[in-house]
Formats: C-alpha cells, sequence, structure tokens
C-alpha cells in the first residue's frame, strides 16, 4: 500500500506537518508521499528573518514558551539544540499607564497577582482597586455555563482595573485582540480551572507557580527563527517522498471516488492537479472555508472566525544617542493610553546575539482587532507613528540608523465566545471528508509550539485514516 498526502499551506504548521509526514514510522511503513504547496516564494509564513546592519530582525514571532514543548522538540529533532537561547536575565516589563512607564509588578501568572508584597508596592492600581482584587479570595464560582470572554471573568473576578492595566495588555497582546472580546475557554482555560479547582483565581495562581519550573520563560534561536524555516526546509528537501512547491496557490480542491476510495484532487493556479488519498489544510480560517464549502456545506462555519491585521516596525539605533536605559524586555500599552503603539520589544535587551555592541534595535507593534486600519498606512506614516510614541514614552528623539517594516494582514485568529462550539461543528461537517484534517493558529493555539503540536497532530490523524482505509480492489 501506498499513499499520497497533500499539506497546503507551508508556514511553520504546514511544515511541522510535512516533518511529521516525512519522519514518522508508521508513515514509512505506510509508503506515504507528501507535496507541500505554499503560495508564497518562501517558506515558513509568518515565521521569518532579515539581517540588517548586523542586528536580526524578526518578521514574526521572535519566540516560543519554553513551557510548551513541540518547539523545542521540534528545533532537537533537526539538530538546533546548540542554537536554542533563553532571554536576557532580568524580566522587567513595563505598561505604559498614565502617561508614564510604570513596572510590571513581579509574581503574576497570566496576569493574575500571586505575590503580596509587589502588588501592594506598584502605583498602577489605587488602594480601592487593591482591595477589590481580594474580593476573588471569598467570592464563589460561577455557574458553569457557557463561555464567557476573559475579560468579563477578570473583570467578576478581580475587578475592572486588572483588566485594563495589567492582565489584559498581556493576555491580550498574544492574539492582538481585546480581552473583552476573546473566549476564555479558548484563550486561557487555566482561569477557569483555577476558580473551580481553587474557589479563586488568585489561589489557583499562586499553587500553580509552587508547581512551576525554574529557567527561562521564553526560548529562541541564536540567529533568529529563520533558522527553524531553513532547517525544516533542508530535512524536506532531503527527505524522500517529499515535494515542496513555492509560489503556487491551491485553487480548488474536488472529491473522486473510485472503487469505494476517496482521491482529492487539488488545481493549483499554475495549471497544475494533484491528486492526494490525504489533505492537511493549514491555511488561514477563512481560506480553508473557500477549498471546504463545496465539499462540506457546514464547512462555511470557517469564515466566522475573523483575523486582526498588525504590523511590526523595528528600528535600529546607535545606543549612545538614546537616554533611557533600555533594562528590562520592554512594555505594553494599557487600556486608554494616547498610544498607537501596542507594545515595545526592546529586543536588545531582551535577548543576546540581537544587535552588535553599541547597537540597540527596538521592535514597535502597530494594529490590533479594531484597530487593523492603521496597517494599511505606508511604511512613512508607520515610521512615524512609531517614532513618535517612542519618543513620549521612552524620550527617544534621536533618528534610527535603519528601519524595517512588516505588514500582517488578516493574520491573527480571534478566539471570540463559543469558538471551541464552532470547532465542534466544523470538526462534525469534515467526518464525511475522510483523509482532511485541519491545523493552524486559527483553531487550538495560535503560539508556535501550538502550531507545532496541531500540525503533527493533524498528520497523525491522516496517517491513521489512511493506514485503517480499506485497500481497493
Amino acid at each position: 500500500m501506498s499513499a499520497h498526502v497533500l499539506v497546503v499551506g507551508g508556514g511553520i504548521t504546514g511544515l511541522a506537518a510535512a516533518h511529521a509526514l516525512a519522519s514518522a514510522p508508521r508513515a514509512r511503513a505506510l509508503g506515504i508521499r507528501c507535496t507541500l504547496v505554499e503560495r508564497d516564494s518562501r517558506l515558513g509564513g509568518k515565521l521569518h528573518t532579515e539581517h540588517i546592519e548586523g542586528c536580526v530582525v524578526e518578521a514574526g514571532p521572535d519566540a516560543f514558551l519554553a513551557a510548551k514543548p513541540q518547539a523545542a522538540g521540534l528545533c532537537r529533532a533537526l539538530g538546533l539544540g546548540d542554537r536554542l537561547i533563553g532571554t536576557r536575565p532580568g524580566r522587567a516589563v513595563f505598561i505604559a499607564s498614565g502617561g508614564k512607564l510604570r513596572p510590571l509588578p513581579d509574581g503574576l501568572a497570566f496576569g493574575v497577582p500571586v505575590r503580596l508584597l509587589p502588588l501592594l508596592r506598584t502605583d498602577l492600581l489605587s488602594p480601592a482597586e487593591k482591595l477589590r482584587m481580594g474580593y476573588d479570595l471569598v467570592l464563589p464560582p460561577a455557574a458553569a455555563d457557557g463561555d464567557e470572554s476573559v475579560g468579563a471573568f477578570l473583570r467578576r473576578r478581580l475587578g475592572d482595573a486588572i483588566v485594563d492595566r495589567l492582565a489584559g495588555p498581556l493576555l491580550a497582546g498574544i492574539y492582538a485582540g481585546d480581552a473583552d472580546a476573546l473566549s476564555l475557554r479558548a484563550t486561557f482555560p487555566q482561569l477557569l480551572e483555577w476558580e473551580r479547582s481553587h474557589g479563586s483565581v488568585i489561589r489557583g495562581a499562586r499553587a500553580r507557580r509552587a508547581a512551576a519550573g525554574t529557567g527561562p520563560t521564553f526560548l529562541s534561536l541564536r540567529g533568529g527563527m529563520g533558522e527553524l524555516v531553513d532547517a525544516l526546509g533542508a530535512f524536506l528537501t532531503d527527505a524522500p517522498g517529499v515535494r515542496l512547491l513555492t509560489g503556487q496557490t491551491v485553487a480548488r480542491l474536488t472529491r473522486w471516488f473510485e472503487r469505494g476510495q476517496t482521491t482529492y484532487v487539488a488545481d493549483l493556479d499554475s495549471g497544475r492537479a494533484i491528486a492526494a488519498e490525504g489533505v492537511v489544510l493549514t491555511t488561514p480560517a477563512f481560506a480553508a472555508a473557500e477549498l471546504l464549502v463545496p465539499l462540506a456545506p457546514g464547512a462555511d462555519a470557517l469564515g466566522m472566525i475573523p483575523y486582526a491585521s498588525t504590523a511590526a516596525v523595528s528600528l535600529g539605533y546607535r545606543r549612545e544617542t538614546l537616554r533611557h536605559p533600555l533594562e528590562g524586555h520592554g512594555f505594553v500599552v494599557a487600556r486608554g493610553e494616547p498610544l498607537q503603539l501596542t507594545a515595545c520589544t526592546w529586543m536588545s535587551s531582551k535577548w543576546p546575539h540581537r544587535a552588535p555592541a553599541g547597537v540597540a534595535l527596538l521592535r514597535c507593534y502597530l494594529g490590533a482587532a479594531g484597530r487593523d486600519a492603521l496597517v494599511d498606512e505606508d511604511d512613512e506614516r508607520l515610521v512615524d507613528a512609531a517614532r513618535a510614541d517612542l519618543a513620549s514614552t521612552l524620550g527617544i528623539d534621536a533618528a534610527p540608523t535603519f528601519t524595517h517594516v512588516t505588514r500582517w494582514r488578516r493574520a491573527m485568529p480571534q478566539y471570540l465566545p463559543g469558538h471551541l462550539d464552532r470547532l465542534a461543528a466544523i470538526e462534525t461537517a469534515l467526518a464525511a471528508l475522510p483523509g482532511i484534517a485541519l491545523a493552524g493558529a486559527g483553531y487550538r493555539g495560535v503560539g508556535i509550539s501550538d502550531c507545532v503540536r496541531q500540525g503533527a497532530e493533524a498528520a497523525s490523524r491522516v496517517i491513521e485514516a489512511l493506514a485503517t482505509r480499506q485497500p481497493s480492489a
């Protein structure tokens, strides 16, 4: 028996799926071949690193969570274990609030305080707001009914200030969204579990912190996340039975039956047609909907998953021209601040090997759900917006030695309340399409490790479907 699997999308999810298909012993035993189709001329999707004036400039994510092992495990499997690095010591993060940068209190877990003294000392909260947070210790858990937003949950447990000035900017920043519009069950189910198991999110956060290990919170690669893409590309290029097609788009997917077996045919915009017994779709949900709705009308729910647009502006400076010490990792912006930035990472302070000595590298983030229009401005306008906010927050009036702008349109999925129910309905609709699997940031996690995990799991589901099908006569 042999089979062919088509992977649509060459971002980190698709690359992880193809890696699993090429390396899984069961896939090799079944003689599975794999073709990956990517519409861009390069692989990697949002994982892309450029080197400018000796600086490592990330176009997309710069790291992954150390607590989720999938990305680090993939790096080690590809021989990149000795390239893994953690953030520099000193985890100071600031909140832009009330017209100034204020240190984020130590001892937070998912934005929830676990240590009393740093919370009492912070000037981010008034005495009344600090007292309100303590109400969480006596407030009974809510009835387990439906799905509420992260913001609504935290406002109920800890008060408005925690959402607007602490947890909201930290948690929503991961999704480029609004904490009051993000599904609790789909994004931070830990908070709900803490309420149910400990009767309080503060007590739950304390228990989680006590059980957590030591070490860096985030990991990256010495030369940037592009190293992972390059290693995956090299592995797949050399892997037997794997074909990589870039600069081509799957325009249509059809289903054919012959002798009781299903074959899917992908028509590419280049005019080529590819037949496969299995398909792993790693495109954004709205693109997957266009391919799947003709085969399974219930897949139209994929189009109901919204996406936000963002932009990243990297700026290099001669260090001696900056007055601010840049001691820490950067800042996020509290709700209601008159800034266009949502956050700024001090890349040369956060990571080793990101900039030469004497150079400061800053990365500014603009755009989010409801603030997408700014992303359509030209490069000059985005750079001016970033520089204006850096002047007001960090006192930087020097001209950068270089700037680099990256836009990600409709790139950040928004897990709205009811997201997991929508996924369940989608999976029910796709049950009628044997050998097709969905994976990617639009579904069950937006981080790099989440995407690696989903790609590998989707490959496993397709391998299982092919292994259990009845052979043709």
